[in-house]
């Protein structure tokens, strides 16, 4: 919980702050980061994916018969926020192999710092789907908030926010825009510098994924 607010969760797990320092670590390459935000990915979205509805099946066992809890109620998807989110995506896929995915592309105009669309394709059938936004960093707040909106408009509803990092700053933007939403979040960092970028941060993170400049 983050500041009273039961809808956000600070993940201080000691696995997420440890593997977290390593990807900020300016020596960390393409492919052990890429490994890193995958595995983050994972723990990060195994607290996201605690409140997932339940059903009793019966199971032949090799002793006998037995009543046994497997998943139900909402199909899910899971949508990143491109480019960077895509690194996140396959963490995600791991606990959720049949989770459909979608796309939003947003990018940030580098003088005004506010998002722009140019991509968004969802899953059929959205407004019934558990939907998981995926995206390493959570600065500004202006991307995460207009791709849930653009969600909203296609009909989606019961929706999470993931990322590895966040800045107090876009944090509380996020939950004030969409207060209906949850947000899990691998560790709060200091705020933003100049050029909105978190602080101490690990970087452009789509670049670091994808082995850019």
């Amino acid at each position: 919980m983050y500041n009273g607010n039961p809808n956000i969760t600070i993940c201080d797990h000691p696995l997420v702050q440890h593997k977290i320092t390593m990807l900020r670590n300016k020596e960390t390459g393409t492919n052990e980061f890429r490994t890193i935000v995958e595995e983050i990915a994972m723990l990060i979205g195994y607290e996201a994916l605690r409140d997932l509805e339940l059903e009793q099946v019966e199971v032949e066992t090799p002793v006998q018969k037995a009543m046994c809890p497997v998943l139900a109620g909402k199909k899910q998807a899971i949508v990143p926020i491109l480019r960077a989110g895509l690194g996140m995506t396959g963490g995600m896929l791991k606990l959720l192999p049949t989770a459909k995915i979608g796309h939003i592309g947003l990018y940030r105009d580098e003088e005004t710092l506010q998002p722009h669309e140019y991509y968004c394709k969802l899953p059929p059938a959205i407004e019934e789907r558990k939907i998981f936004v995926v995206d390493p960093m959570l600065a500004t707040g202006g991307s995460a908030v207009s791709a849930i909106e653009f969600i909203k408009q296609r009909g989606g509803k019961d929706i999470a926010f993931l990322c590895v990092l966040a800045a107090p700053v876009g944090l509380e933007k996020l939950a004030q825009a969409h207060p209906d939403i949850k947000i899990y979040v691998g560790c709060l960092d200091q705020g933003l510098n100049e050029k909105a970028y978190i602080v101490p941060g690990l970087g452009d993170a789509g670049d670091r994924i994808f082995g850019t400049k």
